[in-house]
């Protein structure tokens, strides 16, 4: 296991441990998961399901989950509370006898646990879509107060180096503003990780090399930035090559605070940023760690459909860690 990874583990190890909820407990990968996050004492699983379903697929994983909390939302002992507490936290939007109904679904249900402090952070995604999962974290955890969006950064992993990339996950065309507040939480999240943060906003420009709608709302999104936090290092707009390579910055960008040393880069389209974590994950030989989302006033993480038990054992680490 990487650094990165080591270094988690050893600061969860020294705190009260989290607990983190699983909705989809009855996904093979994500018991196998569990059992070893909770035999290992690294954070309390909490498991989504039909108890004996549950308990009868672990014991045919030979998956220990006895150090896990197993809740079913049909005997709910705080059912009524949790259903008091959807309502006005949809401000009356959603009236009792609907709120029951969308309470059974397991990734809201697991999601009023965070909300209401019965756990530390949720990990999805294994067997459901990423709205399945975002949906009901946006209507019930919300973003922070000043962030109007969430955002998904992923950290590049290869050896000791580590990157942050984003928003590769779920803004489509942000705007100017949006890009902004992308690199702002994205280098708060590049802390967490021991990455100090040098932002670099990516178009397929470099310092006014092309002109056009699209650069401009790059570069404008360095000026919301600085305004919003003056003391981040963030520049732009950049190539790749140059916000990574010193020899090219020197000679594209010689008055920028960034010198071909970025760590963050902010790309310009969901686009751009799909394609860009997943070129670099299979040509270039980097760990594609996320999403992770950010923005949320607690942590929900999303995973891949296609995700691996490690996949769900190190997003729990993260999701643990945010918290």
């Amino acid at each position: 296991m990487s650094d990165l990874f080591s270094a988690l583990k050893d600061n969860l190890t020294k705190g009260k441990k989290k607990k983190i909820v699983f909705p989809e407990a009855t996904d093979e990968r994500i018991l196998l998961a569990a059992g070893r996050l909770a035999n290992e004492s690294l954070v309390t699983p909490v498991l989504i399901g039909k108890r004996n379903e549950v308990v009868e697929l672990a014991k045919e994983l030979n998956a220990d989950i006895s150090e896990c909390e197993i809740i079913d939302p049909a005997d709910y002992v705080k059912w009524d509370e949790m259903v008091e507490s959807f309502v006005e936290r949809r401000n009356g939007r959603v009236e009792r006898k609907k709120a029951e109904h969308v309470l059974i679904d397991a990734n809201y249900f697991g999601t009023m646990l965070v909300h209401m402090n019965e756990a530390d952070g949720l990990v999805s995604g294994a067997a459901h879509s990423t709205s399945d999962t975002v949906r009901p974290a946006l209507q019930i955890i919300k973003t922070k107060e000043g962030v109007r969006k969430t955002s998904g950064v992923f950290v590049m992993v290869r050896n000791d180096e580590k990157y942050m990339f984003a928003d590769c996950a779920i803004n489509i065309a942000p705007t100017s503003e949006d890009l902004a507040e992308i690199a702002i939480e994205s280098a708060r999240t590049a802390k967490l990780f021991n990455v100090d943060p040098r932002v670099a906003m990516l178009s397929f420009s470099t310092k006014g090399s092309a002109k056009s709608e699209e650069t401009e709302r790059v570069i404008e999104a360095v000026k919301y930035a600085k305004e919003r936090e003056p003391e981040l290092i963030i520049d732009g707009e950049f190539q790749f090559d140059a916000a990574f390579v010193p020899s090219v910055a020197a000679k594209k960008a010689p008055n920028s605070t960034i010198k071909g040393d970025a760590t963050v880069f902010v790309f310009p389209s969901l686009e751009a940023g799909n394609i860009g974590y997943k070129i670099t994950e299979r040509l270039g030989g980097f760990e594609a760690v996320g999403p992770i989302l950010q923005g949320l006033n607690k942590p929900v993480n999303d995973l891949s459909r296609g995700c691996s038990e490690e996949d769900v054992y190190k997003l729990a680490l993260i999701t643990a860690a945010q918290s």
